[in-house]
Order: structure tokens, then sequence, then C-alpha cells
């Protein structure tokens, strides 16, 4: 159950990390700026950057977070097995049908074992 709700929040929270970062105004044309970024009216003159730097930097340790706990999980996944309590079961076959099954192919691969005959043509001259 726990697992599920740290690959949700894990996914949930790359989207909006990738959102976030796609939002912020850098050098060249960034999609922060073609949404009207390019004022920045409302929040003030930095206000919006270290707003969406300080919501990068949360979304980025979230993301840390949850990724060192599903590779530690998944790194135990071994230890848990869904047939561990399952009894195996034994097929026994008699000694007469064992020595049956392991004389026959035996016998068949020195009968196809027969190497080829091997003929030699003379090189052509030039």
């Amino acid at each position: 159950m726990a697992y599920t709700v740290v690959i949700v929040i894990h996914i949930l929270v790359s989207i909006f990390l990738v959102t976030t970062i796609l939002f912020q105004s850098g050098k060249g044309a960034s999609l922060g700026a073609s949404m009207g970024g390019g004022t920045q009216a409302i929040f003030g003159g930095s206000g919006p950057a270290s707003l969406l730097m300080k919501i990068t930097v949360a979304c980025a340790t979230i993301f840390m977070l949850t990724s060192l706990y599903l590779t530690y999980v998944s790194g135990r996944a071994g230890a848990f097995s869904l047939m561990k309590d399952a009894t195996p079961i034994i097929q026994t076959v008699p000694a007469d049908e064992a020595a049956a099954t392991t004389e026959q192919p035996a016998a068949e691969a020195k009968t196809e074992a027969k190497p080829a005959p091997v003929t030699t043509s003379p090189a052509p001259a030039n």
C-alpha cells in the first residue's frame, strides 16, 4: 500500500518538477516567457523567480527522497515471495523409464554425429 502511494507521489512530483522548470525564465525564449511570465508585474521584480526556485528545490528534494525509497524497497524485493508457502511438486519417474529416456538420445547422438567426407580439389591455376 505504501509502495503504491510513494509511486503515485513520485510520478506527480516528477511531472510538477518538469512543469516548474519549464516555467522559469531563462536566457532564451522559454515557456515562462510565452505564458506571460515576461512582465512579472504581479509578484514584483524578482518575486516569481524566487517562488519558482523554492518550488523547484522542494520538488527536486521530494523527487530524490522518493527515488531513494523506491530504490531501497525494490532492492529488498528479493526477500519477499508469493511462492514461499507453496509446496513443491515432485514427480518420480520409475528407474526403467529413466534409463530408457537417458539411453535413447545418446544412441541417436552417436548415429547423427558422423563426420561428413572431406573432398579437396586442386587450386585453379592462374
